[in-house]
C-alpha cells in the first residue's frame, strides 16, 4: 500500500532493520505472566517436587544394584566366615584391589541374592516415579492454561491497539504485513511457550538437583562431569549469536510473504485482467526464496547445537565412567554409587542438551515478539477527555485557516477556511491529490489538523471526543466493505452500538436506498449471507447496501465519497432523490465526480493543490469560466449528452 507520501513503507521496517534487543524483548516477554503468578507458583511446586522424586530415583535404584552384587559376591564365598576374615584372606594372598573393591560391599559371606529387600526398593523406586511422573502431568496441564491465558491476552492487547492506531499508521503499513505479525507471529509465540516454559523450567530444576547429588556422591566425580560444561556454554553462546539474526530475518521474511500474497489475492481479478500472473508469480518466488534461505540459515545454524551438545556430553560419559571405574577399583565407591552418578550425569547432560536445543525456538518466539511489541509500542493517536460538546448538533461547520501535511516538508493544504451551514450539501471537486479525501478525514478527525482549527456548531471538534464527534456523522466510501453475515445484519451495523435494530428499519433504510428491490429478489431475502468479499452481489449492490447503511444511522452529518461511482446512472438518480431526502435538515459532503451530484449541491467547492480555488453554484461556476468549467467541459461533457 503506498503511503500519503506517495512512497512505499512498511510496518516494522525490512530486513536492513536494526538486530533484535534479545535481552530487552525476552524480560518484557515473561513479564506478560505477571498475572498468572499464583497458577505459576503452584506449577514451580508441581515441578520442584516432580524433579526431586526423579533425582532421589537413581541413588535408591543404585542400592538396589548394591544388594544384587552384594548377593552375587556372598554366595560364592564360605559360609560362616565374617567380611573382615574374607578380606584378610585375599590381602594375604596378595589381592589387595579386589579386596579394596569388596570393601565398600555389604555383603555376608555364604549367603546370596536377598530377593525380598531388591523387590522392597524396586517398589519404591516405581512408587518415585509413578509420583514425578503424575506431579509433572500436573505442572504441564497448570503451563499449557498459563501460557494459553498469557496468549489470549496478548491478542487482546493487539486487537484494542489496532482499534486505537490512527489511520495514518495503516497507510504507511502493508496489510499482510500487519496481519503476519497479529496471527503468524502471536502463533509462533504461543506455540515456542508451549514448548519450552515448562521444559526449560524442569531442565534447570533438573540441573540443580543432579548436581547436588552428584557432589553428595562423589565430589571428584561431580568436578570430572563439570569439565565440559564450559565448552556447554561457549557452543550454546557461539551458536546462538550467529542464528539470532538469521531467525529474525526469518520472520521479517515471512511478514513481507504474506503482505505479497494478500495483495494478490485480493486484487486477483486485476492480475488476470492485466495478464500479470507470471510477475506475479515471479515477485512470489523471490519473497519465498527469500524465505527459504533465511529459514535454513536459521534452522541449520541453531541445529548445530544438538549434535555438538551430544558430542561434548559423550565426553563427559566416557570421563565419568574411566575415572568412576577406578574409584569403584580403590574401594572409594560401590558400583550401585557409580552407577546412580552415571545416570545423573546423563540426566545432568540431557538437560544442558535441551536447554542449548532450545535456544532455537527461543530465540524464534522472540524475535516473534518483538515484531508484536512493536505494534503494541507504535504512537497511538491521544484520546483526550471531552472538553466541550454542542449543546445541540446541527451541523454547521466551519474551517479557519485550516493546514495539514502528512510529511513534514511537504504542505497538502494550507490556511483553509470554509463555512457550511446546517442542511447544507457541498459538493468537493478536483483533480486527483487536491486534497479532498483528506480534507473530509480531517473533520472525521482520522487525522489532526497542523494548522488552524475545525469548528463543529461553535466547538472545536479537537476539543470533542472522536466517538461523540463520529457518532454524529455518516460515511459512505468509494470502497465498499461489507463483512461476513446477513445482509440484514450489515446494514443494521449502522446503528449506533447497544441499539437494538427492528426488521423493520432495516427494510425502510433499503426501501430509501433503492435497495429492498434486488435484495428480495435473493433467495433468502435480507436473511441472504454473504461473505467479507460481498460474494453473490454485484458491486453496485454493495453500494446500495452501504448506503442503507448510512441511512440508518440517521446522522447528523453525511460524508460521501465518490460513494455513488459504482452504481449505474439510471440507480445514481434514484439514489440521489433519496439522499436528498436524507440530507433535508442535515449537512452533507460529496465528493463525486458525477454530474447528478455536483448539479444538485448547493455549494461546489473546487480544489486544488489543498486550496479552495473556486466556490458557488453549479450555473454560477459555469458561468465564472474558471478551473470549474474547465473540469465540467474535460470530465462531465460526455455525461451530461447521456444523461439529457
Amino acid at each position: 500500500m503506498a503511503g500519503p507520501g506517495g512512497r512505499m513503507m512498511m510496518a516494522g521496517g525490512g530486513p536492513d532493520q536494526r538486530s533484535m534487543d534479545f535481552k530487552g524483548s525476552g524480560k518484557r516477554l515473561l513479564r506478560r505472566f505477571a498475572p498468572e503468578k499464583a497458577t505459576m507458583w503452584v506449577m514451580s511446586l508441581a515441578v520442584v517436587a516432580s524433579v526431586a522424586l526423579s533425582v532421589v530415583g537413581p541413588m535408591v535404584l543404585g542400592r538396589a544394584t548394591d544388594l544384587v552384587f552384594a548377593g552375587v559376591v556372598g554366595r560364592g564365598m564360605d559360609q560362616g566366615a565374617s567380611k573382615g576374615q574374607v578380606l584378610e584372606a585375599l590381602r594375604a594372598r596378595g589381592d589387595d584391589g579386589l579386596a579394596d573393591m569388596l570393601a565398600a560391599v555389604d555383603f555376608v559371606p555364604g549367603q546370596g541374592i536377598d530377593f525380598g529387600a531388591v523387590r522392597d526398593i524396586l517398589l519404591i523406586v516405581l512408587a518415585v516415579y509413578v509420583a514425578a511422573g503424575l506431579l509433572m502431568l500436573v505442572s504441564t496441564r497448570l503451563s499449557t492454561r498459563v501460557i494459553n491465558r498469557t496468549v489470549q491476552r496478548m491478542r487482546e492487547d493487539v486487537q484494542a491497539k489496532l482499534e486505537r492506531l490512527p489511520l495514518a499508521y495503516f497507510d504507511r503499513s502493508k496489510r499482510g504485513e500487519v496481519l503476519s505479525r497479529t496471527t503468524n507471529d502471536i502463533d509462533n509465540i504461543g506455540q515456542t511457550l508451549q514448548q519450552t516454559l515448562g521444559q526449560l523450567i524442569n531442565s534447570l530444576l533438573t540441573i540443580i538437583g543432579v548436581l547436588v547429588m552428584m557432589f553428595w556422591i562423589s565430589p571428584l566425580l561431580a568436578l570430572v562431569a563439570l569439565v565440559t560444561v564450559p565448552l556447554s556454554v561457549v557452543i550454546a553462546a557461539r551458536v546462538g549469536k550467529r542464528s539470532q539474526p538469521q531467525f529474525v530475518a526469518q520472520w521479517q521474511a515471512t511478514g513481507s510473504l504474506s503482505g505479497h500474497v494478500e495483495e494478490m489475492f485480493t486484487g486477483h481479478t486485476l492480475v488476470k485482467v492485466f495478464g500479470r500472473q507470471e510477475e506475479a508469480a515471479a515477485e512470489f518466488r523471490e519473497h519465498n526464496d527469500a524465505l527459504y534461505e533465511a529459514g535454513f540459515r536459521a534452522q541449520f545454524t541453531s541445529g548445530l547445537m544438538q549434535p555438538l551438545m551430544f558430542f561434548v556430553s559423550n565426553i563427559n560419559y566416557v570421563l565419568v565412567a574411566v575415572v568412576g571405574g577406578l574409584r569403584v577399583a580403590s574401594g572409594a565407591l560401590t558400583i550401585g554409587e557409580v552407577q546412580a552418578f552415571i545416570q545423573y550425569s546423563r540426566q545432568f547432560s540431557m538437560p544442558l542438551t535441551q536447554v542449548a536445543s532450545m535456544a532455537n525456538l527461543v530465540q524464534s518466539g522472540v524475535a516473534s515478539a518483538e515484531r508484536v511489541f512493536e505494534l503494541l509500542d507504535a504512537p497511538e493517536q491521544p484520546e483526550s477527555p471531552p472538553l466541550e460538546r454542542p449543546a445541540r448538533v446541527r451541523g454547521a461547520v466551519a474551517l479557519e485557516t485550516v493546514s495539514f501535511r502528512y510529511e513534514p516538508d511537504r504542505p497538502l493544504i494550507e490556511g483553509l477556511s470554509l463555512e457550511v451551514s446546517p442542511g447544507q450539501t457541498v459538493a468537493i471537486v478536483g483533480p486527483t491529490g487536491a486534497g479532498k479525501t483528506t480534507l473530509v478525514n480531517l473533520l472525521m478527525r482520522f487525522y489532526e489538523v497542523t494548522g488552524g482549527r475545525i469548528l463543529l456548531d461553535g466547538v472545536d471538534v479537537a476539543r470533542m471526543s472522536r466517538e461523540e464527534l463520529r457518532s454524529s456523522i455518516g460515511m459512505v466510501l468509494q470502497d465498499t466493505w461489507l463483512f461476513g453475515g446477513t445482509i440484514a445484519e450489515n446494514i443494521a451495523y449502522g446503528a449506533a452500538p447497544g441499539r437494538e435494530v427492528t426488521r423493520e428499519e432495516v427494510e425502510a433504510a433499503a426501501r430509501a436506498a433503492h435497495a429492498d428491490r434486488f435484495i428480495r429478489t435473493l433467495p433468502d431475502g435480507y436473511d441472504t449471507v454473504i461473505d467479507d468479499d460481498g460474494a453473490g452481489v454485484s458491486a453496485g449492490e454493495k453500494q446500495l447496501i452501504t448506503i442503507a447503511r448510512a441511512f440508518l444511522s440517521d446522522p447528523v452529518i453525511l460524508v460521501l465519497d465518490e460513494a455513488t461511482s459504482s452504481v449505474d446512472t439510471r440507480t445514481e438518480v434514484l439514489i440521489q432523490k433519496a439522499m436528498a431526502r436524507l440530507a433535508h435538515g442535515r449537512t452533507s459532503f460529496v465528493i463525486a465526480h458525477r454530474l447528478s451530484t455536483i448539479r444538485d449541491a448547493d455549494v461546489i467547492l473546487v480544489m486544488e493543490d489543498g486550496s479552495i480555488v473556486e466556490q458557488g453554484t453549479h450555473a454560477e461556476l459555469l458561468e465564472a469560466e474558471g478551473a470549474y468549467a474547465r473540469l465540467y467541459a474535460a470530465q462531465f461533457a460526455q455525461a451530461v449528452a447521456e444523461v439529457d
